[in-house]
C-alpha cells in the first residue's frame, strides 16, 4: 500500500504540473506546493544512501508481498543469517539479509518512516561513507554475535537445535544501529528523549522477553554506537548540505488571466 500511495502522490504531482501549463489554478497549486516538494527532493539528494536503501527493501517488500509466501519463506530463509546460511557461506548470508523486511514485508511504512527521517537526519550529519560503515557494522557484528549466542546457548541445550535454521534478516539490525547513531549525536532533550525511545525499543524487550531475536538487536544497536563514537573520534561531523532548491526547477509562474 505503501508504495502505491508513493507512486500515486508523484504521478498527480506531475499531472497537476502538466495541467499548470493551461489552467491558472493548476498553477496556482504548483507554485504553493514547489518550495516543498523542492525541499523533500533536496531532502532525498542529501542522504543518497539512506534513500537508496529504502529503495532496495521496499522493492524485495514488494517481491515478497507479490509471490507464493511458500516461495518467500524459502527465499528468506536461504537470505538468512542463521547458523547454517552462516556456515554455509558467511559473506552471501551477511550480505543478502540485509535487504529483506522480516516476517514478509511486516512493518514496511514503519522502516521507510524511520529511515527517511531519523536515519537520513544522521547521514547528513555522519556522511554516506561513515553512515554506511554504520549499518554495516550494525548488521554484521549484532549478526555474528547472535549466531556466537545461538551456538553457545544450542551447546548448552538452552536452545533448540532447529534455531540453527531460523529464519534472520537484518533490516532491522541496520536500522537501531543507524538509529542509535542518530541520538548519539544529538542534544539538550531531543538526545533524552531518542534514548528513552531506544531504551523502550531495543532494552526493555530484553528484559521481558529473553528471546534470542531481541538480544540480536540489542547487540546490533551496541556494534552501530561503537561504530559511531570510532567515526566520530577520528572526525568532525559535516555541516549538513542546506535543503535548495535542485538544480532544476519548474519553469511554472503565476499569471493573472484576462
Amino acid at each position: 500500500m505503501i508504495v502505491g500511495i508513493g507512486l500515486g502522490l508523484v504521478v498527480a504531482w506531475y499531472v497537476l504540473r502538466g495541467f499548470g501549463n493551461r489552467w491558472w489554478w493548476a498553477r496556482r497549486w504548483v507554485n504553493r506546493l514547489s518550495p516543498w516538494t523542492r525541499r523533500l527532493h533536496a531532502w532525498v539528494l542529501s542522504a543518497p544512501v539512506t534513500f537508496t536503501y529504502i529503495a532496495i527493501f521496499t522493492a524485495s517488500t514488494v517481491v515478497q508481498r507479490t509471490s507464493p509466501p511458500r516461495l518467500i519463506d524459502l527465499l528468506t530463509k536461504l537470505n538468512s543469517t542463521n547458523l547454517f546460511r552462516l556456515g554455509d557461506d558467511p559473506v552471501e548470508a551477511l550480505l543478502t539479509s540485509a535487504f529483506w523486511v522480516a516476517d514478509h514485508g511486516s512493518g514496511l511504512a514503519t522502516y521507510v518512516l524511520v529511515f527517511g527521517t531519523v536515519v537520513a537526519w544522521a547521514e547528513r550529519r555522519y556522511g554516506p561513507p561513515r553512515i554506511l560503515l554504520i549499518g554495516a557494522s550494525a548488521h554484521v557484528f549484532g549478526s555474528l554475535i547472535t549466531a556466537a549466542v545461538e551456538k553457545g546457548a544450542i551447546r548448552a541445550g538452552r536452545l533448540p537445535e532447529k534455531i540453527a535454521f531460523a529464519t534472520d534478516v537484518g533490516v532491522s539490525y541496520v536500522e537501531v544501529g543507524s538509529c542509535v547513531a542518530a541520538v548519539l549525536i544529538m542534544t539538550g532533550w531531543v538526545r533524552l528523549a531518542g534514548a528513552a525511545v531506544m531504551f523502550v525499543w531495543v532494552v526493555l524487550p530484553v528484559i521481558v522477553n529473553h528471546s534470542i531475536w531481541d538480544f540480536g538487536h540489542l547487540y546490533a544497536a551496541i556494534s552501530g554506537l561503537a561504530a559511531a563514537i570510532v567515526l566520530r573520534l577520528a572526525g568532525p561531523l559535516r555541516t549538513p548540505p542546506p535543503l535548495k532548491p535542485p538544480l532544476v526547477m519548474s519553469t511554472v509562474t503565476e499569471r493573472v488571466d484576462s
